[in-house]
């Protein structure tokens, strides 16, 4: 039981030696240790505001994102309501020109039917007369078969010429 027991001496050197150890602690290592965990205790703290500081910049950041992406949505629209208008405008401009040759071809067309047609009388005309001539010519032939009554004839002609 001598073992379970402790002796007066030994609870007396041991509560000196237990007062020198938490004396030399306290002188040497009780400083360092607590300004190591202030230290550590302030740069978590830190850590935690820089953390905090890191999120609301984020948030700012993503709210700066969606406001531009907004704005970029907007500025796509009116690009494209912009080309819209431009396609229709381009296309009712090519309308109308294609319109207006269509026009303009159409009459110089009728024209060109307008020229052929008088073109095509006259010629006729022509013909007609050279026909007529023809046909005076052979009758007036075989109705003057001499020369004297073809003379008397052409001077007829020529005083009634004169005359007109």
């Amino acid at each position: 039981m001598e073992l379970v027991t402790p002796n007066l001496g030994t609870i007396f050197w041991m509560v000196i030696i237990f007062g020198i150890v938490v004396f030399v602690l306290k002188k040497f290592a009780w400083k360092p240790i607590l300004n190591a965990l202030e230290e550590r205790e302030e740069t978590i703290s830190n850590a935690l505001n820089a953390a905090d500081e890191a999120r609301k910049e984020m948030a700012d950041l993503k709210a700066g994102n969606e406001q531009l992406i907004a704005e970029a949505r907007k500025e796509k629209e009116a690009i494209l309501r912009d080309a819209m208008k431009l396609k229709d405008s381009i296309i009712a401009e090519a309308k109308e020109k294609a319109s207006a040759e269509a026009r303009k071809d159409i009459e110089n067309a009728r024209q060109q039917i307008q020229n052929e047609k008088a073109k095509a009388i006259n010629e006729m005309k022509t013909q007609m007369a050279e026909i007529s001539l023809m046909i005076a010519e052979k009758l007036i032939r075989k109705e003057m078969a001499s020369d004297k009554q073809q003379q008397e004839m052409a001077n007829k002609l020529l005083d009634e010429f004169k005359l007109n």
